[in-house]
């Protein structure tokens, strides 16, 4: 880690993760001995991280800053936002202050790692002021897709840093209060040295849709629908499943929940008052049976088409309780994700075989967005505004694009910092300057494991899905340079066996020499005869393949 050059009487302000990518979203903002954390996300893996779970930041400038640290705030209860949290409290015991939802998602998740007695946990609201030595917060009241959505205001003797979190001005909210303008516009008239803002939709030159219009969509489906209604959605968009319990309801449908998520989801939602039904107003699946068609609306998770979710074994067949009858209308109430584009179709492909008619894409107008467009974020400049702005939650087109309307919006060009996670902007009344980065990388989860996958385990891992594996098994005694049985080759995914007794037989011979040569060398051991093994194999394989399996030595050294 380089020295950062922040000086006593400045305010640093950085990304740990959620700067130039979507998802890791945890932000810091700094003044001397106290550090005040925004958010401790997760970033769902990219298709060529094979048998990773999910991304977190690299954690050691807050374990090496660990005494300064005062709170950890969280905007809101999506993964991107709070995944990270058991992960991070594993390294650093601080205190997490969080809205009713968040709170609930967040002890879940802390049931589940065995963290939750040893957490310090508050609940907050929009109103809420949490006061320390020499910094304070305070909150005000945003919409996303989530309730319990909260911008946060970090007042240092510097003057006011403002992260947005995720927002949308929508003004007529399904589960939540409108967005707080005024408290906004009163921020921006006492003065905000630096807004960080959510950048997500800055591509989009628009105002989002409210999800009351939603809504009417929604009901449409549910007046021309005469079958079973099976309704996918995010677990954690509240609004979509209100809206859609809502309108079950009305049309005298019961509902039938499928999803380990979507069902604490449920529970959350009606514990915490935001979603109003009636115990009578759910059934199981054995109950489904002895209803007609037209009076059930199943709700379930898979709207991304992840494979282990509900609708995905529905379509694949694979689930224990549902299957696709004729007069099944699936509806899709999501945009997928980057980069689940194929998992989306691949599972709508196998619902139509089945024979239900699908319902998804734009044009149904079954989905909007919880981030604000353009417009929206113009709209969050004005009221802030702020002499100094730093785009956040975003790749780094949105985030340029982002700087661009606040320079429209009357910031100026040198007063705007698209920064990259680690690197430190310092900030005093009438100043900014990079005060130099630590470092922020990427950090794997896998299983339990966390930290100890690196590049080289997924470069394998890659080569394993396209090429393939050959293992190299040998005995060989050292000391006597003997080869006491083998070499033999086994391939998976490689080539037929059957059908390559020539090739291998020919890699055999070959690997055969390379041991007794690798061998003969005087500081021959069995890594570097493991390694001679690799580099002559793979070498042959590739001139007679064109193709590079991952190789795997495995030598039984006998005395």
């Amino acid at each position: 880690m380089k020295k950062l050059n922040i000086k006593n009487n400045e305010t640093a302000i950085y990304g740990v993760g959620g700067l130039g990518e979507i998802g890791k979203n945890t932000y810091g903002v700094q003044f001397q001995d106290e550090i005040i954390l925004i958010d401790a996300g997760i970033k769902f893996p990219e298709d060529d991280q094979l048998g990773i779970d999910y991304v977190i930041p690299d954690y050691q400038y807050l374990i090496d800053n660990k005494d300064k640290i005062k709170a950890l705030v969280i905007t809101h209860g999506h993964e991107d936002h709070i995944g990270g949290v058991p992960f991070l409290l594993k390294v650093l015991n601080v205190p997490i202050y969080a809205g009713p939802l968040a709170l609930a998602l967040i002890k879940n998740k802390l049931e589940e790692h065995g963290l939750l007695k040893q957490a310090e946990l508050h609940e907050i609201n929009d109103k809420s002021v949490l006061k320390f030595k020499k910094t304070s917060v305070s909150f005000f009241r945003t919409t996303h897709s989530i309730p319990d959505t909260m911008g946060v205001a970090v007042h240092t003797p510097d003057g006011v840093i403002v992260e947005t979190g995720d927002y949308k001005f929508d003004l007529t909210p399904v589960t939540n209060q409108p967005p707080d303008l005024q408290a906004m516009a009163k921020l921006g008239e006492e003065g905000v040295l630096c807004l960080m803002a959510d950048s997500t939709n800055a591509e989009k030159p628009v105002w989002t849709k409210s999800e009351k219009w939603v809504g009417k969509s929604v009901r449409h489906i549910f007046d021309e629908v005469k079958g079973r209604i099976i309704f996918a959605t995010f677990a954690s968009n509240l609004s979509r499943i209100k809206t859609a319990i809502d309108t079950a309801l009305a049309h005298d449908r019961k509902i039938a929940v499928f999803g380990r998520s979507m069902e604490a989801a449920i529970v959350n939602g009606r514990k915490l008052g935001y979603l109003d039904v009636p115990d009578s107003a759910f059934v199981d699946a054995q109950e489904l049976k002895h209803l007609p068609a037209d009076k059930i609306m199943i709700l379930c998770t898979g709207s991304q088409g992840e494979p282990m979710a509900a609708l995905a074994r529905i379509a694949n067949g694979t689930h224990r309780q549902i299957s696709i009858q004729p007069g099944d209308t699936v509806v899709f109430s999501s945009n997928p994700i980057p980069g689940n584009t194929l998992s989306v179709n691949r599972v709508i492909n196998e619902l139509e075989e089945d024979g239900a008619t699908v319902i998804h894409g734009k044009i149904n107008n079954i989905h909007t967005s919880g981030h604000g467009g353009q417009e929206e974020e113009k709209l969050m400049l004005r009221l802030m505004k702020p002499k100094f702005f730093v785009p956040i939650h975003g790749e780094y087109r949105m985030l340029k694009i982002h700087t661009k309307l606040a320079q429209e919006c009357g910031v100026p060009a040198d007063h705007c910092f698209i920064l990259k996670n680690g690197e430190v902007l310092a900030l005093t009344k009438d100043s900014a300057h990079i005060a130099g980065y630590f470092n922020a990388g990427d950090v794997y989860i896998d299983g339990n494991g966390v930290g100890n996958i690196g590049d080289k385990v997924l470069q394998d891992r890659q080569l394993l899905s396209e090429e393939g594996l050959v293992v190299v098994v040998a005995t060989i005694n050292l000391k006597n340079q003997e080869i006491q049985s083998g070499p033999d080759l086994l391939s998976r995914g490689f080539v037929y066996m059957r059908e390559s007794g020539e090739l291998l037989d020919e890699g055999r011979k070959l690997v055969f020499r390379t041991i007794r040569r690798a061998m003969k060398n005087k500081n021959a051991d069995e890594k570097s005869i493991s390694k001679a093994i690799v580099n002559d194999l793979s070498n042959f394989l590739y001139e007679k393949t064109q193709r590079s399996p991952l190789i795997l030595p495995m030598l039984i050294m006998n005395d």
